[in-house]
């Protein structure tokens, strides 16, 4: 059942939403590792691949770095291949992505659907930087509006972020703060519960979600216990949900400098 209006829309007191961290935690990294090592061969020319098709195909570096924000907001150099034109947040800032963003390349739309542009953050983990599965990294600037209007958004920052996770498994990428509040609600319930099964059918529940087949992502994510709409998770009530799909946007004065490769 949904919850009213009422219960929805009532902030909490932010002490009150932070989250016991896992134990997990304290090996979690030599178990990212292990994942890395294993995974380097199919991983490694993946890129390689993707890294020459979006040489071939669009002009500029296919390397670029993002300043996004590590535990305890500390501020890291984040690897992506270029999925977008050069220069895109150039004239209108930086923003969310948009369904058929229409400054994504051919190659970058392939690569963002099947989240092949991450893969190099996998050096970043190496770095001890991010981890293998965890809340996504944000941008500083955009960490700086949404820590104000979404309860318990700090409480993310807790661990290092990372490539995929239980958010990204069941929301599609931020485009206004509806999103947001509800990858919080997973990112938090993802802080207590991690363990290795936990982060094991995360990470086969990411490689099945590139299926896309009437739905059958959708049943093989629920048959690993790793679907759920947010509505239903414990930790909905305490952060509550929102109605207002409000989109963020920054202006290109306030936009960070890209550093491309």
């Amino acid at each position: 059942m949904g919850m009213s209006a009422e219960e929805t829309a009532t902030p909490q007191d932010s002490a009150s939403l932070r989250p016991n961290v896992s134990g997990y935690f304290r090996f979690k990294w030599y178990v990212d590792m292990a994942v890395v090592i294993l995974t380097l061969p199919i991983i490694g020319s993946t890129i390689l691949l993707f890294m020459f098709l979006t040489w071939l195909t669009s002009k500029g570096p296919v390397i670029y770095t993002q300043i996004r924000c590590s535990k305890d907001g500390k501020p890291f150099k984040m690897y992506k291949i270029r999925s977008m034109v050069v220069n895109a947040e150039s004239q209108s800032g930086v923003t969310w992505a948009r369904g058929r963003d229409p400054r994504v390349t051919a190659v970058g739309r392939v690569m963002r659907r099947l989240h092949i542009d991450e893969l190099p953050q996998i050096y970043n983990v190496c770095r001890g930087e991010m981890m293998v599965v965890g809340p996504r990294p944000e941008r500083p600037e955009f960490i700086e509006k949404l820590g104000s209007q979404v309860p318990g958004y700090e409480y993310r920052m807790l661990v290092l972020p990372g490539l995929t996770g239980f958010a990204q498994l069941n929301q599609h990428a931020d485009t206004g703060l509806e999103d947001v509040h509800k990858k919080v609600i997973f990112d938090l319930e993802y802080i207590e519960r991690a363990s290795c099964w936990f982060d094991f059918r995360i990470l086969a529940g990411t490689a099945l979600k590139c299926i896309k087949y009437r739905g059958l992502d959708r049943v093989l994510l629920r048959l690993l216990g790793v679907h759920r709409n947010a509505e239903d998770s414990p930790w909905a009530a305490k952060v509550g949900l929102l109605e207002d799909h409000e989109s963020v946007h920054l202006k290109p004065a306030e936009a960070e400098s890209r550093h491309e490769l």
